[in-house]
């Protein structure tokens, strides 16, 4: 993905972080409702220009 690799290079301490948490989150189950994984379409979108349009 090339936004973590982006960030990766900019802050290695906060690419390791999100990697770590991309695991975590692939290799448990949440029983929490409000904690349900967002599909890659969402968060691309939610890095978009789209953003912007906070109101």
């Amino acid at each position: 993905m090339a936004l973590m690799s982006s960030i990766q290079e900019f802050d290695p301490e906060l690419g390791a972080a999100m990697a770590a948490e991309a695991q975590r989150q692939q290799d448990h189950l949440e029983l929490i409702a409000s904690e349900n994984y967002t599909s890659p379409r969402v968060m691309e979108a939610q890095g978009s220009v789209l953003t912007n349009k906070y109101a």
